[in-house]
């Protein structure tokens, strides 16, 4: 049983929806948060019983122990700021991006071998449960050799949930497909090479990119692509998000259904298919 305390440093939207819920159901052990906006970290304190709300991160800071796993839950431009206040040999969870540029990235990357912390980037897809499944599927060669890797996303999604993505430079890749850049390099490896496009949509000019096209170049027998398209307000019915994995001998199928009709969301699914030697193909659950 995981038991350091944790603290979490921001109580937005992804901390509300997605860390505090899977600490809940881990028996984690969160002792306190921190915003800048006290009212809601208040909130998020009360929803879901956290004893301590600091009124300031200094007062965080005087509070942790060393074995206290700070959470950083900020938008990337605010990471490095936040990094350069933590005791140094801390242990902390960094959400995505690193950084909302390469510069920042590469700052980060010194700043945490600077004050030796333990730090990992909350690149989390990659240990889904779904996506643990397709992998036990392909270690054990049932699917043989991976020849496409597609993933598809038509949703709505209500950027307005965070107020900061209005200012943001870049924001779909930065803030959401960077978690499909790393499941593809988790199970291909890195691509030869990269071509991307991201585009803004009349119906949200505030905000930069809100969709993108990405290739990721295996070379001449194994595609990899990524579609995102979160401006479909078109209601639920033809929403759609997942993943397929196709190799020699059988292929997977995975509709995450966190992002359908978002934040309510839908179940996911996984299915998968082996080919047998004279028999049709047939998907199982």
């Amino acid at each position: 049983m995981f038991q350091q305390s944790i603290y979490i440093i921001g109580a937005g939207g992804i901390v509300n929806d997605a860390h505090l819920p899977a600490y809940k159901l881990a028996g984690y052990n969160v002792q306190g948060i921190f915003d800048l906006n006290p009212e809601k970290a208040k909130s998020t304190a009360e929803k879901f019983s956290i004893p301590n709300v600091f009124v300031s991160l200094q007062d965080m800071l005087n509070a942790a122990t060393a074995e206290t796993v700070f959470d950083v839950a900020v938008p990337g431009s605010a990471i490095i700021s936040v990094l350069a206040q933590l005791p140094d040999s801390s242990a902390v969870l960094i959400q995505k991006p690193m950084g909302e540029n390469l510069e920042e990235a590469e700052q980060i990357q010194e700043l945490c071998k600077k004050k030796n912390l333990l730090a990992a980037v909350n690149f989390q897809l990659r240990y889904a449960p779904y996506i643990l499944a397709a992998k036990k599927l392909i270690q054990e060669r049932l699917i043989g050799d991976i020849n496409d890797v597609e993933i598809n996303v038509n949703v709505y999604t209500p950027w307005h949930l965070w107020d900061f993505l209005y200012t943001a430079p870049r924001l779909e890749i930065l803030y959401h497909s960077i978690h499909y850049i790393d499941l593809v390099r988790n199970l291909l490896g890195n691509p030869q090479s990269v071509y991307a496009k991201t585009t803004k949509h009349p119906s949200m000019p505030q905000l930069a990119s809100v969709r993108s096209n990405v290739i990721m170049d295996y070379g001449d027998m194994v595609a990899a692509s990524i579609h995102t398209n979160h401006c479909h307000n078109y209601g639920r019915p033809e929403q759609q998000s997942y993943i397929k994995i196709e190799g020699s001998k059988g292929a997977v199928k995975i509709s995450f259904g966190a992002l359908i009709d978002y934040p309510r969301g839908a179940a996911d699914s996984c299915e998968y298919v082996l080919l047998q030697e004279g028999g049709e193909p047939e998907w199982k659950n």
